[in-house]
């Protein structure tokens, strides 16, 4: 659990900026899609997901 220091008021979550970072960066390449809509694989290459798993494989 992380506490604020005493006389601080600015409290951050870096899950949640990560997370806030992540979704940004979808809703870009969702614009950049236009009219189309992302892969799996996309969405999977956006996220990072092979980088998180540590492998460069598919998503079944």
């Amino acid at each position: 659990m992380h506490v604020a220091p005493v006389g601080g008021t600015a409290v951050q979550d870096h899950v949640a900026l990560a997370e806030i970072e992540l979704c940004g960066e979808l809703i870009i390449a969702a614009s950049a899609a236009g009219e189309d809509r992302l892969s799996l694989e996309s969405i999977d290459e956006v996220l990072r997901v092979a980088e998180e798993r540590g492998d460069n494989a598919p998503r079944t």
